[in-house]
């Protein structure tokens, strides 16, 4: 595991230059982030948003800067008289955490000037910013290029910051062949072992552990018909099914015609298949036919697909002989049918939020509509002193949770607890890096 900190050499968060009266314009807080936050009763981020070119839209790049410091109690308002109280903010579900109070801002004025800022045209800097935001906002194609020009750009000096970027995006895009072609570049430049490749991407995200489970019970016959149907809408909507037949009783042969066609016109759908318990119904089923009587064909045909998805090649050999034998046509050929998703987890409404050893997981993408998830980390944090936030299975988080996570951790920090962002993946790294989370927090990458 890599470990971000303070110790590290780091690139220097950098900006385009731009005019005075874009800077003006500039440090205005982003309306939909002061709505975001506004809404957790939190007080605004200290970071501004100024233009970035080179962007296929317009895109915001944060950075923390120093407020004016508050003025004393002792100096007099201008104009004379007593300077008048600022009115408290209401409670909120996060008041255990005294947001609602002034330590908060305390907090964020001492970590806002930990980030140094330098106004320069081109850089690795920029790249690096660049990319985070790039990413966080969605534009993961315009991403890869702004990371790929500056990796193929000869004579270029770039650590290995950026290509663990690169390396990581393709993960998280399920890019495995551009993966494996850069790798060997990345073992020629850094004369070590490169990363695994692990599949991190939506797509086998919903295939592995989103696996829908359909129970099949009582006798299949002609009125299972919509049954039937209801798993070809159920698989081809999540790309793989899940069918138990644990609790099938016995078949007819236009029962067993009926599942053959939804198998039939699943895998013509390209839908993953796996069955649950099929060695009992293949057992029942086989007491229902017999060899040398050319009856019930749909019932033959459907024993010998039960022992492929349960890959009982010898009885399936056996059974195709008696088949050719008593319809004296050539049975079907052997292909085993079982699937990686019988191993895979029944999906469920969501993930767990507290891991077995007691972390926070946070999990998938966490978008301007995740208060919800930062409103649960606040609370678990309030009750520990030491808080590991697993982020292992963390794709994404954009612009605005990046800058309330910020405040949450910034306020734990100044009450003394400790917060580590274990697992981290390196494009949501440098979005974190680029808020400077990563000075408020301990920040671990993932391999």
């Amino acid at each position: 595991m890599r470990q971000v900190g303070r110790s590290e050499t780091r690139p220097k968060a950098t900006i385009p230059y731009t005019p005075k009266w874009a800077q003006a314009l500039c440090w205005r807080p982003l309306a939909h982030h002061r709505r975001a936050v506004e809404v957790l009763s939190l007080p605004i981020p200290l970071f501004s948003a100024p233009l970035f070119r080179g962007a296929k839209n317009s895109v915001a790049l944060p950075f923390f800067g120093k407020k004016t410091p508050p003025a004393t109690p002792d100096r007099a308002a201008p104009g004379g008289g007593d300077v008048p109280k600022a009115p408290q903010p209401a409670p909120t579900e996060l008041s255990s955490l005294d947001f609602s109070r002034g330590d908060a801002n305390r907090a964020l004025a001492q970590f806002a000037g930990m980030v140094e800022v330098q106004e320069v045209e081109t850089g690795i800097g920029a790249v690096f910013e660049e990319a985070a935001v790039l990413y966080a906002n969605g534009a993961d194609a315009e991403a890869e290029k702004v990371l790929v020009a500056v990796l193929d750009e000869p004579g270029s000096v770039t650590g290995e910051g950026l290509w663990m970027m690169l390396l990581d995006l393709y993960r998280l895009t399920g890019q495995r062949q551009k993966f494996e072609s850069r790798v060997l570049d990345y073992a020629t430049r850094f004369e070590r072992s490169p990363p695994p490749w692990y599949d991190l991407s939506a797509g086998e995200r919903r295939r592995s552990d989103s696996v829908p489970l359909v129970t099949l019970s009582g006798a299949l016959n002609a009125q299972s018909a919509a049954q039937f149907q209801q798993i070809g809408i159920i698989g081809r909507k999540s790309g793989a099914v899940r069918i138990d037949l644990a609790r099938v009783r016995g078949a007819d042969d236009a029962g067993c015609a009926l599942l053959r066609q939804v198998f039939a016109q699943l895998a013509a759908d390209r839908v993953k298949v796996s069955l649950l318990n099929g060695g009992g119904l293949a057992d029942t089923l086989s007491a229902q036919i017999e060899a040398g009587r050319a009856e019930q064909r749909d019932t033959w045909l459907l024993v010998l697909e039960l022992l492929q998805y349960t890959a009982d090649c010898e009885r399936f050999e056996q059974l195709a002989i008696d088949y050719a034998v008593t319809f004296e046509e050539s049975p079907p050929s052997w292909e085993k049918k079982a699937s990686a998703a019988a191993a895979a987890p029944v999906a469920e409404p969501s993930a767990p939020l507290v891991g077995a050893k007691g972390e926070f997981v946070l999990d998938g993408e966490l978008g301007g509509a995740s208060n919800d998830i930062l409103r649960k980390l606040a609370a678990h944090a309030a009750e520990r002193k030491s808080v590991v936030v697993e982020c292992s299975r963390l794709r994404r988080i954009d612009f605005v949770c990046a800058g309330t996570l910020f405040n949450i951790i910034a306020t734990l920090q100044a009450q003394g607890r400790v917060v580590e962002l274990r697992g981290v993946n390196a494009m949501v790294g440098a979005l974190l890096r680029v808020m400077s989370v990563d000075q408020v927090a301990q920040v671990t990458l993932r391999a």
